[in-house]
């Protein structure tokens, strides 16, 4: 039989799953643990992963958990393979049901378009405050928080998680306060009478309230050899990543507030961060003054990313610097905020106001133009990005279709 060896972390709850399943299945195994030997970091560095858990089947490892795959490679079979622990009885992917006849019939008090930590977070708190309350998402596991792959800052939550057990907590208790989730894509939407009307390929969702909670968009293409190192160099936020590139050089590509927050952010750890700006300026109110004061930060401005290159991990990025010329840069890993930098709005053109880059004005208490329609989390413009301040975005959103739908004088906060 091949050697089985797991890389765990302090706090992992995924590392916990994997121990049990292969006390289930019957399998002996040798544990690595990085919190408690830094050493054993180094050792997946080698190999180009980024994150744990990490179990290897002889010389093939499987990153995260991947029980299924884990469980073919073993030959595990049968009933063991199916069985679940009893914390696994549930999972949040299994919420999203079909768009069906009786979800098209319904008058929703609240929707909520996208299940994200803004999406789930409202969805906690209209569904308890009794609004009957639906969460449409059309990829409920791609979005930014699901593939985060290590949270470890989030309040309340001690120890160190992914982002998509996160995400499946706060749908989890979504559903438990009576939330009803359906995977579809909003094609369009008419919010001009009093019951707002959602496009879908199934038919139309009728609702007195919307949340508009859909979170960033990736553009259509992206950078050559991005989605092959994902996870293994690439990155999309320094909160989660920054320390596996502890003494290392690191890219950041991006012409935004956020992408100077996180190239200041990296500096704390890396041993020199490129900081690349597509163009002459930076987007809306960034400012680079603070970053250039730092003697491991290095500014390019007009330099644009045109591939990332690796074996296993990232290794080199070919850039077109500003004199149009290709060059080769070594790097250990790169963080992108061009890609998902964008809102997923398109659909509401027209609808709502939106700003010059696509996020939804709102005002404080996170309403749009348009009387009973909410907007919040990352398709609204935040000083940074973070899943708490989506959360809390849902919560106020919440609370404002509360008193819209009941026709309250204010908002009306729970306490218990």
């Amino acid at each position: 039989m091949e050697k089985i060896t797991l890389y765990s972390s302090t706090g992992c709850p995924y590392c916990v799953k994997i121990k049990n399943d292969l006390k289930a299945w019957g399998y002996d195994y040798e544990e690595k643990n990085v919190t408690e030997n830094p050493d054993y970091f180094e050792d997946l560095h080698k190999h180009g992963i980024f994150s744990v858990p990490v179990t290897f089947v002889g010389d093939e490892p499987f990153i995260g958990y991947r029980p299924k795959k884990m469980a073919k490679a073993l030959g595990v079979t049968g009933d063991k393979a199916q069985a679940k622990p009893e914390a696994e009885s549930e999972n949040a992917e299994e919420l999203f049901q079909p768009v069906e006849g009786k979800i098209l019939d319904e008058v929703w008090d609240f929707v909520t378009i996208g299940g994200g930590p803004a999406g789930a977070a409202a969805a906690v708190y209209a569904s308890r405050g009794q609004l009957k309350t639906l969460i449409i998402d059309k990829a409920p596991a791609a979005g930014t928080l699901a593939i985060t792959h290590k949270i470890a800052n989030y309040p309340g939550v001690r120890g160190e998680l992914t982002g998509q057990e996160l995400l499946s907590q706060m749908q989890l208790q979504a559903k438990d306060f009576g939330t009803t989730f359906v995977r579809s894509n909003v094609l369009s939407a008419d919010f001009s009478g009093e019951i707002k009307e959602l496009e879908l390929p199934e038919g139309k969702i009728k609702a007195k309230s919307v949340f508009i909670a859909v979170g960033a968009k990736a553009p259509g293409s992206k950078i050559k050899g991005e989605e092959e190192f994902t996870g293994r160099g690439v990155s999309y936020c320094s909160t989660c990543d920054a320390a596996f590139f502890n003494n290392r050089v690191v890219a950041v590509s991006g012409d935004t507030e956020e992408a100077v927050h996180e190239a200041q952010a990296l500096a704390k750890f890396a041993s020199e961060v490129k900081f690349l700006v597509p163009t002459n300026k930076l987007k809306g109110d960034a400012d680079v003054s603070e970053i250039e004061k730092l003697d491991n930060v290095v500014i390019h401005w007009n330099h644009r990313v045109k591939e990332i290159i690796g074996d296993k991990k990232v290794d080199k990025i070919v850039v077109r610097d500003a004199d149009k010329n290709e060059v080769t840069w070594d790097v250990d890993g790169i963080f992108l905020y061009l890609a998902g930098m964008k809102p997923g709005t398109d659909f509401l053109r027209g609808q709502v106001e939106l700003d010059a880059e696509g996020y939804v004005d709102v005002d404080s208490e996170l309403r749009t133009s348009v009387d009973g329609v909410f907007a919040g989390g990352d398709a609204r413009k935040t000083p940074i990005k973070q899943a708490v301040i989506s959360a809390a975005d849902g919560c106020i959103a919440a609370m404002g279709a509360d008193q819209h739908v009941n026709k309250r004088k204010k908002l009306r906060p729970q306490y218990s």
